[in-house]
């Protein structure tokens, strides 16, 4: 008997494993951005292009200390189809933004989500920095929370732009 329950657990524990790895990728939702210049875009219009919408806040020290690396990764991946958006929580001063954007010299699009219809419709989105990361169908592939590792994040950003 017991053999017969530890083979369930073990086969119920499989499947579980195995719908978490194959599940099919959530669509991301088609918000529209407005960037600190004014512009407007949606999800739907960067179709074709692996993204990342980085939710983030200027009081917050982790987002802070990753910029550097986003900046980073941005200027590699963009010539290659890569595109990140970074959205300012609704809290966050524009004022706040704009001074963080123009002397860090972000080289991606930065939004305002003023109402955090943005946030909300990412599954409202509290913390900070919460990112998202999107393949070329407009699918999301990965959430990331927190810090997170670099080589992985690469490492999958480079098999998501490799996929058709």
């Amino acid at each position: 008997m017991k053999k017969l329950v530890l083979s369930l657990v073990v086969l119920v524990a499989a499947g579980i494993g195995a719908w978490f790895l194959w599940r099919p990728a959530a669509p991301a939702p088609d918000v529209a951005f407005t960037t600190i210049e004014g512009k407007q875009f949606s999800m739907h219009d960067l179709r074709g292009k692996v993204v990342l919408v980085k939710f983030w806040a200027t009081s917050c020290v982790t987002c802070v200390k990753q910029m550097p690396g986003t900046i980073e990764t941005y200027n590699i991946y963009a010539p290659k189809g890569y595109e990140t958006v970074a959205v300012a929580m609704n809290y966050d001063p524009p004022n706040y933004v704009l001074n963080f954007a123009e002397t860090r010299k972000l080289p991606f699009p930065v939004a305002l989500d003023t109402r955090g219809d943005i946030a909300q419709a990412f599954g409202d989105v509290k913390l900070t920095p919460t990112a998202f990361l999107i393949d070329k169908q407009g699918r999301i592939i990965k959430r990331y929370l927190g810090d997170y590792d670099m080589a992985d994040f690469h490492a999958t950003l480079d098999k998501a732009l490799a996929a058709g």
